[in-house]
């Protein structure tokens, strides 16, 4: 069972790094230098495209947010269940108690995850 838990752990951290390097290469593209305005552009064509690149980086700042704390919380509620699982199958006569806490984990676990959807939000639409 450790390893099992182990290879999951390198499995999702493998995956946050493919995120950070995908986010990377997104900053990258938004940061390329411009060419010089042309004769006769306005001021506001300059500042819509720098209110565009804002945006792309919020979108996937939330993205990020709301990614890592899903898949944290999804681990998490895997294990829950599956701890509570054997727990039931080894002593069937707790299994009321056993679920009950098990559902009183999964739903402080889902808050976390509410949390950051409203930190996301509050990315995109005040920051």
């Amino acid at each position: 069972m450790k390893r099992s838990v182990k290879k999951l752990v390198v499995c999702g951290i493998v995956a946050l790094m493919v995120c950070a390097l995908c986010s990377l290469v997104a900053f990258a593209a938004a940061d390329k230098p411009e060419s010089a305005p042309a004769e006769g552009a306005s001021v506001s064509e300059e500042v819509q495209t720098n209110s565009d690149n804002s945006t792309g980086s919020k979108a996937i700042a939330a993205g990020i947010c709301v990614g890592i704390a899903a898949c944290g919380a999804g681990i998490g509620m895997g294990l829950t269940t599956a701890k509570s699982s054997e727990g039931i199958s080894r002593q069937p006569e707790a299994a009321d108690k056993i679920r009950t806490n098990m559902m009183l984990g999964l739903v402080f676990i889902e808050t976390a995850i509410i949390y950051a959807l409203v930190v996301a939000i509050l990315i995109i639409f005040v920051l």
